[in-house]
């Protein structure tokens, strides 16, 4: 494929960031910037690297890797929704022979970080692809996207359940390397996010990546039938910004110590820098890559200026900022005679 370059002329934007430094650490393993492509939204790296260098971001996250190959649902797969879109692609794909033999040695010979999504519909899915790419190189983490219906369990989906959760992560940190961090993917469809997160960890997961999409249907008003193939779709952009950053506070809340990719509606710098306030030790920019296939490197840069401007040398010092909250003032003594003297009507006359 050919690589399209930019000439960048003298003067122009990269020439004039701050110097901020972007450095951040997920499980021992460091990454040079927070910022990284979401899984589903860039493919496998190669379609962006026409834009911008994809080495000079944090990792590409591939569209998320099964056992065999798989075709996807029935069309249409896409519609657009308020401040959004849903999806439902099916977790179309070549399988991991292919995505071994082609694509990670790509990214690998290309230099990019690489975080590898997988996805299964079973136990002995999930550990099979983990037994494969244990002897592969050039594997920076992987992501398990166990947003999955359970074909042994009724259709149940995995990241639904903390006990399903939890079997799965053991599963496929037992047969990964112990120097790749290992990530579950968490869904926002679920009554109490800080348990599913609870679970995972405590199976072995080094991290956490939140959040997935959320589930939604979309009519078509002229037929009078759901527009997307399969009914249902995932949902995202910025209309689930507020839900991802609320699971992302909450979880930190719970599990500071845990590193947390913040995932949901990312647009800009500004909300790159909410999700790390909330605790997010880096991002991932998915949704808006349709529209403008350079936000990830926009972002980054827009991310490095705010730093700055708000009086940051250093990214790791901004992760989980807002819940560094001051107490309230409170008097110390409350004049009880003030305090419960009745309201008057009125001013003396």
């Amino acid at each position: 494929m050919t690589r399209l370059t930019r000439v960048i002329p003298p003067g122009s934007e990269e020439d004039h960031l701050p110097n901020v430094d972007l450095s951040t650490e997920l499980a021992n393993v460091a990454f040079p910037s927070p910022v990284m492509t979401a899984s589903g939204c860039a493919g496998y790296g190669r379609e962006l690297d026409q834009f911008f260098d994809i080495t000079d971001i944090g990792a590409i996250v591939t569209k998320s890797i099964m056992l065999e190959p798989r075709s996807g649902r029935a069309t249409p797969r896409m519609a657009e929704t308020p401040s959004g879109m849903l999806n439902s692609i099916g977790l179309q794909g070549p399988g991991i022979d292919s995505f071994l033999a082609k694509d990670l040695k790509w990214l690998e010979h290309r230099g990019a970080r690489t975080v590898v999504s997988i996805a299964g519909g079973s136990l002995d899915e999930y550990v099979k692809l983990a037994q494969r790419l244990r002897l592969s190189t050039g594997v920076a983490a992987i992501e398990v996207n166990i947003s999955c219906p359970n074909v042994e369990d009724r259709g149940q989906v995995f990241a639904c359940d903390p006990m399903a959760s939890s079997t799965v992560i053991d599963g496929v940190r037992r047969n990964t390397s112990p120097t790749v961090p290992v990530f579950a993917k968490l869904s926002p469809d679920v009554t109490d996010i800080v348990s599913i997160a609870t679970a995972c960890v405590d199976a072995g997961a080094d991290g956490l990546s939140m959040i997935n999409t959320m589930l939604g249907v979309v009519i078509d008003t002229q037929t009078m039938q759901p527009h997307l193939g399969g009914i249902t779709g995932g949902l995202s952009g910025p209309a689930v910004r507020p839900v991802a950053v609320r699971c992302v506070w909450q979880v930190h809340r719970a599990l500071p110590d845990v590193p947390i990719i913040g995932i949901g509606g990312i647009r800009n710098g500004g909300d790159a820098l909410e999700f790390l306030l909330a605790g997010a030790s880096a991002i991932q920019v998915g949704t808006t890559i349709f529209n403008d296939p350079s936000a990830p490197i926009r972002i980054q840069r827009e991310l490095q200026r705010l730093l700055h401007a708000r009086g940051f040398d250093r990214l790791q010092d901004v992760i989980g900022h807002a819940h560094h909250v001051p107490p309230p003032q409170v008097p110390d003594v409350i004049d009880e005679d003030i305090a419960s003297e009745p309201e008057t009507a009125g001013a003396e006359g």
